[in-house]
C-alpha cells in the first residue's frame, strides 16, 4: 500500500502538522489501522479507500484511538490523492466519514475544507483544569465533540501555556484548546492539547477551528478570519464561518512517499 507523510496547514516542509496517509486497496481491520497509526506516531494517520461514485471513505486514528473528526489529516489525505493522480487536478474530493461527507476543494492557495461547525457553550470550569494548564481563564466552553475551549487574555498567555500532561489527561475532555486574540496579523491564536487520546500537543488542529470559528466570529463580528496555531512547528489557516459550516483554508507539502509492506 502506498503511504505518505504530509505536512498540513503549511507551505514549507517540517512545519505545520504532519499526518500519515495510507491509501487502502481494500477494507482494513480496525485493530490493524490502530497498529499502523501507533507505528507512524503522528497525532493522526488517515486511512483512505475509494468508494462508489468517485468518492472516498476516510477514517482517522491517533496512536491510541480512532477519532470522529480531523482537519489536518483530511487535508493531508486530499493532497496525497492529488499527488498519486487518483483525483483529476482541480476537482473537489468528497470523503465519506463518521462526521458526514467532507469536501476538500483545490484553490489558488492550497485547499479549502468544508467542515461542520462545532460551536461550544459556556460551562463550569472542570476541577483541576486551570491548574493542569497553568493559566488564568476568562471563559471556559465545551462542544459536542467533548472538546474544551479555554479563553485567556492574550497571545503571550497562549504561547506560555505549559501543561501538566498527566493531570490534563485526567480531565473529562477529548482535547483542550487554549485561545486568545491574535497579534501581528492573525485575528486569533490557539494551541491544542489532547493527552487523553494519546496526543500531548497537536501542532495544527483543523477540528479545533470548527469550534474556534463560531466563537471568534461572534466575538469579533466577522465571518472571515485569519488564524495561527502557536505550537513549536506552527501553522496558519484561513477560516470562514458559513452558517453551520466552517471553511478551512491551508496549504500542504509532501515530505514522504513510500510503500507500506505489512
Amino acid at each position: 500500500m502506498r503511504m505518505f507523510v504530509v505536512d498540513a496547514f503549511t507551505g514549507e516542509a517540517f512545519a505545520g502538522n504532519p499526518a500519515g496517509v495510507c491509501l487502502l486497496d481494500a477494507p482494513a481491520d480496525e485493530a490493524w489501522m490502530l497498529k499502523v497509526a501507533a507505528e507512524m506516531k503522528h497525532s493522526e494517520t488517515a486511512f483512505v479507500r475509494r468508494s462508489g461514485g468517485g468518492e472516498f471513505e476516510l477514517r482517522w486514528f491517533t496512536p491510541a484511538v480512532e477519532v470522529r473528526l480531523c482537519g489536518h489529516a483530511t487535508l493531508g489525505a486530499a493532497h496525497a490523492l492529488f499527488e498519486a493522480g487518483l483525483v483529476p487536478a482541480g476537482r473537489p474530493v468528497v470523503f465519506r466519514t463518521r462526521s458526514g461527507p467532507l469536501t476538500v476543494t483545490p484553490v489558488a492557495r492550497g485547499y479549502e475544507l468544508d467542515f461542520p461547525a462545532k460551536a461550544a457553550v459556556p460551562v463550569e470550569t472542570p476541577d483541576g483544569l486551570l491548574e493542569a494548564l497553568g493559566v488564568a481563564a476568562e471563559d471556559v466552553l465545551r462542544n459536542d465533540q467533548n472538546d474544551l475551549l479555554v479563553v485567556v487574555a492574550d497571545a503571550a498567555a497562549v504561547r506560555g501555556t505549559a501543561p501538566d500532561f498527566a493531570a490534563l489527561a485526567g480531565i473529562d475532555a477529548r482535547g483542550v484548546c487554549v485561545t486568545a486574540p491574535g497579534e501581528d496579523g492573525p485575528n486569533f491564536v490557539s494551541r491544542f492539547f489532547a493527552p487523553a487520546v494519546g496526543v500531548e500537543e497537536d501542532p495544527v488542529t483543523g477540528s479545533a477551528h470548527c469550534m474556534l470559528a463560531p466563537y471568534w466570529a461572534e466575538r469579533l463580528g466577522r465571518t472571515e478570519l485569519a488564524a495561527r496555531q502557536l505550537s513549536a512547528r506552527g501553522g496558519s489557516l484561513r477560516v470562514t464561518l458559513r452558517g453551520d459550516r466552517v471553511l478551512l483554508g491551508g496549504e500542504a507539502v509532501t515530505v514522504l512517499d513510500g510503500e507500506l509492506r505489512v
